[in-house]
């Protein structure tokens, strides 16, 4: 069985009549050395129960079942069934659910596939779902470290600093909650069909605790949204666009001012520690009224 040339996937896939699905984003791994540098990316050992999404015809989930002790990987389409059944079938410690990932409950599969383990994800994740799931995955705060390849320009903007053109508001969340890094680039033609662009593995630790100190978590995040909802305008502006219910003009311009940033500042140049500064100045604001 060959999971990692094309002749060999498409012998796979035609011997089970499978057709690939542009609506699901399908486009499978197709390199061993790759699979067996995101498994070891992600820092696994057989202390860890790994959580993959999309499993495709398997090639990842074969490396990551020799690196930890347990897989569960959630995948769509269901017309891969009797693909997985005969590549990872037979492997014990491997699992697969058909199910949809953003209507799982994340929390409960992982209670119920990783007792006892500690655990992480690992994926290869389709691009059109990346921001909302990489947003579950976060939020349910079951893993310590999350492992996923990424379109290369998503993965960038990810690990964004203040300033530059790819930072934004998704850029603040994922820092706020781990610390991303860049492993490596893996290009276009290591998958079948071969994507538009290039790929990236990014390693998100998931911090014990966030970065800074915020009063209202809430709060913090309306914050970062105004901040650039009107980019290269005035964070004044932006701020007044989401706050105008209780706070005028002068006010915010008067706490801008206390905090030390100056009249012309930009969302997009501030760090967590500048978000959560305002952030926090406007809870008391809104506290004191």
């Amino acid at each position: 069985m060959d999971l990692y040339t094309l002749s060999g996937i498409r012998e796979i896939l035609a011997r089970h009549g499978f057709k690939f699905s542009k609506s699901l984003g399908q486009n499978f791994l197709a390199d061993e050395n790759i699979c067996v540098k995101i498994a070891e990316s992600a820092a696994l050992d057989k202390d860890f129960g790994v959580l993959e999404i999309g499993a495709g015809i398997g090639a990842l989930t074969y490396s990551l079942s020799r690196a930890a002790a347990r897989v569960c990987a959630v995948e769509i389409d269901r017309a891969l069934t009797p693909v997985l059944a005969e590549t990872v079938g037979d492997m014990d410690n491997v699992k697969i659910v058909f199910a949809d990932i953003l209507k799982t409950d994340i929390s409960a599969l992982v209670e119920t596939e990783f007792s006892g383990l500690r655990r992480a994800v690992c994926a290869n994740l389709p691009y059109y779902i990346t921001s909302p799931v990489l947003a579950k995955l976060i939020e349910c705060n079951k893993f310590e470290i999350i492992t996923v390849m990424l379109q290369k320009e998503v993965a960038e903007r990810l690990c964004a600093l203040p300033g530059s053109p790819d930072y934004g508001a998704f850029s603040v969340f994922i820092q706020y909650y781990t610390n991303p890094e860049i492993q490596f680039t893996v290009p276009s033609s290591c998958f079948v069909p071969q994507p538009k662009v290039d790929s990236a593995v990014i390693r998100m630790t998931v911090r014990e605790s966030p970065p800074v100190n915020v009063k209202s978590e809430n709060l913090f995040f309306k914050v970062v949204r105004a901040s650039f909802a009107q980019r290269r305008k005035l964070l004044a502006n932006g701020l007044y666009s989401a706050f105008n219910r209780d706070l005028d003009k002068k006010m915010i311009s008067t706490l801008l001012e206390n905090l030390g940033f100056p009249e012309n500042v930009r969302g997009e140049t501030l760090d967590l520690t500048g978000f959560s500064r305002i952030a926090n100045g406007i809870y008391d604001i809104l506290q004191s009224k």
